[in-house]
């Protein structure tokens, strides 16, 4: 991709360029960028996998999102509570993460007796 500000070439789907610092606004013939989307998590999650989500979400550590909504739950007026249940029901689940390809074993070789 070339930068538009001082017409060198830089890598693809950069957001800055390297030599003269100028933001790129998007690649020309580039793909898409992938957008962040609130989802419930499938791979952490304690009850509804609302708190794993919004870490996900928030790229912060989930205990740290728990321990906020604990101490939500415990204002007097329990908004922490129906906010979560109200999460649980909107949030759609997010997919299931691809499967990591397996490394080839070894083949066996047969021991001798």
């Amino acid at each position: 991709m070339i930068c538009t500000h001082c017409q060198r070439d830089i890598a693809d789907y950069s957001n800055f360029c390297y030599y003269c610092g100028a933001r790129q606004s998007r690649a020309a013939d580039g793909a898409p960028r992938a957008q962040k989307r609130l989802m419930r998590s499938v791979v952490d999650h304690k009850i509804g996998g609302v708190c794993g989500g919004f870490a996900e979400y928030l790229e912060v550590d989930s205990t740290l999102i728990r321990v906020i909504w604990i101490v939500a739950i415990f204002i007097p007026v329990p908004l922490g509570l129906i906010a979560y249940l109200i999460a649980w029901i909107v949030m759609p689940l997010a997919p299931l993460p691809m499967p990591t390809a397996a490394a080839p074993s070894s083949p066996q070789t047969p021991q001798a007796v």
